[in-house]
Formats: structure tokens, C-alpha cells, sequence
């Protein structure tokens, strides 16, 4: 259900913009940041700071798109989403000497020091890439190809991203409760 709310403005943007223009889709898109951190304030949760940066981020950009008439800064703001949690991973894991996402997920995963250090080292790469993917996209190709590809493209390349990256880390990955490592049953060759 989290996914579903958290999927909620990406797709009121998408359907916005095929029913009418980028300007509605933006306008909604801000609309449904707010109320996604109304319902969820309302409801008793933790708002969480990606939330909050994310309203933020697509309140500026997304403002300035509306004022500006200028489509190119909603556009913006999907590539600094990404560089953001790039920079935010590296600084922890260089300057801080802290790995966030074993920190996060240290719970449900039990893996070696050298797996979490791939898996953060990876998506930082994930994040940097996608950053520049998405202005490559939003500077070469139309506005209808770019929220295609915002929409159906970026979570699909994420998608497999993840499942490559859990592939590769399976063997040292333990879930606590269970007594062996997650096997790859994949043969080889």
C-alpha cells in the first residue's frame, strides 16, 4: 500500500499530462506532493525527509516551471532527486565513515562490510547516471518522450538495476532469522 501512495503523484502527473498539458500535470503534481504529506502527517506516520525534500524540490521546480512557463525546470528536478541521494551516499560513506544503507536496511539484511560498501558504491553510480540520463533525455527528445520516459523508463531501468545488484550481492546476503545465505540457484556454467 506504501508503494502504491508513494507511486501516487507520478502517476496524477501522467495522466494529467496526457489529459491536458505539462503545466496541469506540474500544478498537479505539486498538489499531490502536499496532500501525500497532509495524509500522511494526518494519519499518525513519520513524514520522512525524502518526502519532505521531495515536495520542496518539486515545489521550487515545479513553481518556477508554472511561473516561468518553461517546462525544462520540472524537468530538472528529477536528475537533482538523483544527485542528491548520490552526493548525500558518498558523503556518508567517504567523509562520514558511515554506510546509510546498512544502517537503513541492517535490519532485514545481514551481509559483509565489503557488500553494503558494493551495493552503496552502486547506487551512488545508479543515481549519478540516472541524473544525467534524465537531462539527455529532457534536452534531446520531446516533452511527451521525456514523461514517458520519467514515468515507465526510469523505474524500469531502476527496477533491473536492483534486481542485478541483488543477484550479484545474494551470496552474502542473510536474512536474519534464517541460519544459511540466500542461495543462487542459477547454474553455472
Amino acid at each position: 500500500m506504501k508503494f502504491l501512495f508513494d507511486v501516487l503523484p507520478f502517476a496524477l502527473f501522467f495522466v494529467s499530462y496526457r489529459m491536458w498539458d505539462i503545466y496541469v500535470a506540474t500544478g498537479v503534481a505539486i498538489a499531490a506532493s502536499v496532500l501525500q504529506i497532509i495524509v500522511t502527517y494526518i494519519s499518525g506516520r513519520k513524514v520522512e525527509t525524502m518526502q519532505w525534500v521531495s515536495m520542496g524540490l518539486i515545489g521550487v521546480f515545479g513553481g518556477m516551471t508554472l511561473v516561468l512557463q518553461n517546462p525544462i525546470f520540472v524537468m530538472w528536478r528529477s536528475s537533482i532527486v538523483n544527485w542528491l541521494l548520490a552526493a548525500v551516499l558518498l558523503v556518508s560513506l567517504v567523509v562520514l565513515r558511515k554506510n546509510p544503507l546498512k544502517a537503513l536496511m541492517g535490519a532485514q539484511l545481514q551481509m559483509p562490510d565489503f557488500a553494503w560498501r558494493i551495493m552503496t558504491w552502486s547506487m551512488i553510480a545508479l543515481f549519478t547516471f540516472m541524473g544525467v540520463l534524465n537531462i539527455v533525455v529532457a534536452k534531446n527528445f520531446s516533452e511527451s518522450m521525456w514523461v514517458n520516459y520519467k514515468t515507465f523508463g526510469s523505474p524500469l531501468i531502476t527496477f533491473a538495476f536492483f534486481i542485478v545488484l541483488m543477484l550479484a550481492l545474494s551470496k552474502h546476503i542473510t536474512v536474519p532469522g534464517q541460519d544459511e545465505p540466500v542461495k543462487n540457484d542459477t547454474p553455472k556454467p
